[in-house]
């Protein structure tokens, strides 16, 4: 299938005044229950992420374990993004309706809140995972050596869905290896894959060769890069990494709103080394022949636009979207952007 380039330009809303005033008064009341029940939504965001926070004991460098549930936390989510709005028509063609959307590097499910807000209301099934040692997930990062250990949440939610359902599977940043190993395993069950700003890699390479023109080789960075985590002290191999707050905020949210980035400082965890120094194998016969789309974002400072295109033009995706004005984090900076985008993959035949 050829490669097919859609640019999502932005848009700006226009109300007009004069004419009808009791309909610009709706608008306006409609326009404030929006805002209201976006602020209503962060502020359920934030409090189970303060909740994360107070109940688990922070990195200290060398050890770290996490106490938390993730069927409290999409029990939570699920009740408050429900609503009573009609499910659009086109939903009625659509085989699969249901988005399995899986976070990046030190993120959680907690930062797709937005993202599952707007599936909902548009009448589609997302679902969230915290892949290993992320989010709320128990698991101490500093165990979690290998690809398969640290995608293992989602495996075992795609094992477990009914034989003849399928989803569409949703990779952010590095999270894009989860998509690619899961895609090699049961390409089957995912109808779609799509790529956010992520490391759509090559059979035979590792997620971080992606961003080794940025950062330095994997070996340099190993040997130099001040983030790096002893979980099993100085004397062993690096366990995990993390950035400083403030190289954080530079590097992932330079477009994001303010309060987006509070609730990702309080959220976000160390990063397990090991998976993303592993090469994953995959193979034409069963990754080969999934269905790709990728989603570039055009103001990105933490994987730049340049080595963006440059995966576009050694994977092929079937398909290439771009969002003008997002930073590292479109789910924060561009929600409605990536919402239509989703939406529109959705309904690509």
């Amino acid at each position: 299938m050829g490669n097919r380039v859609i640019c999502m330009k932005k848009k700006d809303v226009v109300i007009r005044s004069g004419g009808d005033g009791s309909r610009s008064k709706r608008v306006n009341r409609s326009q404030r229950k929006l805002l209201a029940d976006e602020e209503n939504l962060h502020r359920r965001a934030l409090s189970m992420a303060i909740h994360q926070a107070q109940v688990s004991q922070r990195f200290d460098g060398s050890m770290s374990r996490r106490i938390g549930s993730t069927s409290s936390r999409r029990g939570t989510l699920s009740d408050s993004f429900s609503n009573n709005k009609q499910v659009p028509e086109f939903l009625e063609s659509l085989k699969v309706k249901k988005f399995v959307l899986v976070h990046g590097e030190g993120f959680g499910a907690w930062c797709w809140y937005k993202t599952i807000a707007s599936l909902e209301e548009s009448g589609l099934s997302p679902v969230t995972v915290d892949l290993a040692g992320s989010g709320f997930n128990m698991s101490d990062a500093n165990s979690v050596s290998t690809l398969e250990e640290y995608s293992k949440p989602l495996i075992e939610l795609i094992q477990n869905l009914p034989s003849e359902e399928k989803v569409i599977l949703v990779g952010h940043s590095t999270g894009g290896a989860c998509v690619s190993y899961a895609l090699e395993r049961f390409p089957e069950k995912i109808s779609k894959a799509i790529f956010i700003c992520a490391t759509m890699v090559t059979d035979g390479q590792r997620p971080f060769d992606v961003v080794a023109d940025e950062l330095g080789s994997a070996e340099r960075f190993m040997k130099e890069s001040q983030f790096l985590i002893y979980g099993n002290g100085k004397d062993n191999p690096a366990t995990g990494f993390v950035f400083e707050k403030q190289h954080m905020k530079g590097l992932y949210f330079n477009q994001s709103p303010h309060k987006d980035i509070a609730l990702s400082m309080i959220s976000m965890r160390p990063v397990p080394l090991g998976p993303m120094m592993e090469k994953l194998s995959l193979s034409a016969e069963r990754y080969g022949k999934g269905r790709r789309f990728y989603i570039q974002t055009l103001d990105d400072l933490a994987l730049s636009p340049d080595v963006q295109e440059k995966l576009v033009r050694e994977n092929s995706p079937e398909a290439v979207f771009k969002i003008k004005g997002s930073d590292h984090c479109p789910f924060f900076s561009k929600p409605q952007s990536l919402h239509k985008i989703l939406l529109e993959i959705a309904q690509i035949p």
